[in-house]
């Protein structure tokens, strides 16, 4: 039974053309200023700049001459510019990565002010990463992911001093020894645990809000496959052996800097014991005990963004609560 497309996760369904051959050119950020047909995507504290209205959620991409003041020495100190690709209008895509301002921010502590275009709201990629399209999503997803690389690496690793952004926004160079630095990324593995009666293990961790469950995940570590990561992790959290392993598929998961690689295995064993370290709770669920847990209020499922929805709606069968 196949229920989800793996090749077509929240964060992993469109295509863009990185152009990657005109980033070492110095005259790529500025032309793209330039050009009418460039589109920008806005990031500040995280979060990307978007329209939602009865059209759906989609992107802010405004064109340079729409935010002037965003214009090279006129935006705020400290932002970053990042060459995205070319869209699927031909046009050059850019990232304007702002620097938080203190103060400039609405109650609840979401950005506003001056950088803000008409009719732009601050959303995080965790809340609308599946509602933007295809292109959008993988934008989002990358400007996203560069923004927290440039805001986590100021300094060089070997000598301490500052990093400047080079390659157009796709490397940084340290300003006293000349060496460059690339953005990271880091495996992870999210597995869809189910035991001999096809329940599904889902856990509640340490931090999370009351009532939210979802499936088990850690980072590869060195020298380790995708397979021997999931046994290791579901050892370590919740005691289960785990023998066959099956991989389904991956998507970014820029927070800051994660690949999500979404896999099934196959519990041996079914005593839980869980390691209250990561975890609080751990439990069994049958379809029906999830669905009834699920329309009670009593388990919270992850968000429609994440690949741990589709590996829960993939194990039950067609999508499961709320449609958001």
């Amino acid at each position: 039974m196949t229920v989800v497309d793996w090749t077509r996760l929240p964060l992993a369904r469109g295509t863009v053309d990185r152009a990657a051959h005109r980033r070492a050119d110095p005259r790529t950020l500025v032309d793209g200023w330039a050009d009418s047909s460039t589109r920008l995507v806005l990031v500040r504290d995280g979060r990307l700049a978007v329209h939602a209205d009865d059209a759906g959620t989609r992107l802010a991409t405004p064109a340079p001459q729409d935010v002037p003041h965003l214009a090279p020495g006129r935006a705020p100190d400290g932002t970053v510019r990042v060459f995205l690709g070319v869209g699927a209008d031909g046009g050059a895509v850019h990232a304007l990565v702002l620097p938080d301002t203190a103060g400039d921010v609405d109650i609840e502590g979401v950005p506003t002010g001056p950088a803000d275009p008409p009719g732009v709201i601050w959303s995080t990629l965790r809340d609308v990463g599946h509602l933007l399209d295809d292109e959008g999503a993988l934008l989002g997803a990358t400007a996203v992911g560069l923004a927290a690389w440039h805001e986590r690496h100021p300094r060089c690793p070997r000598c301490g001093a500052r990093t400047e952004p080079a390659t157009s926004g796709w490397t940084r160079r340290c300003t006293a020894d000349g060496s460059e630095h690339y953005p990271r990324t880091d495996p992870a593995v999210i597995m869809a645990v189910v035991d001999d009666d096809d329940r599904l293990l889902l856990g509640h961790a340490t931090h999370w809000p009351a009532r939210r469950f979802s499936t088990l995940a850690g980072f590869v570590e060195p020298g380790e496959s995708v397979e021997a990561a999931v046994r290791r992790e579901v050892q370590e959290e919740v005691g289960l052996p785990v023998g066959e392993v099956t991989y389904q598929g991956s998507q970014p998961w820029p927070f800051p800097a994660s690949l999500m690689l979404a896999c099934t295995a196959r519990a041996t064993a079914t005593r839980i014991t869980v390691d209250h370290d990561e975890l609080a709770d751990a439990r069994w669920f049958t379809r029906d005990e999830l669905a009834a847990a699920v329309d009670a209020g009593d388990v919270l499922l992850p968000m429609r963004t994440s690949v741990a929805r589709a590996l829960i709606e993939q194990w039950f069968g067609g999508p499961l609560g709320p449609s958001d």
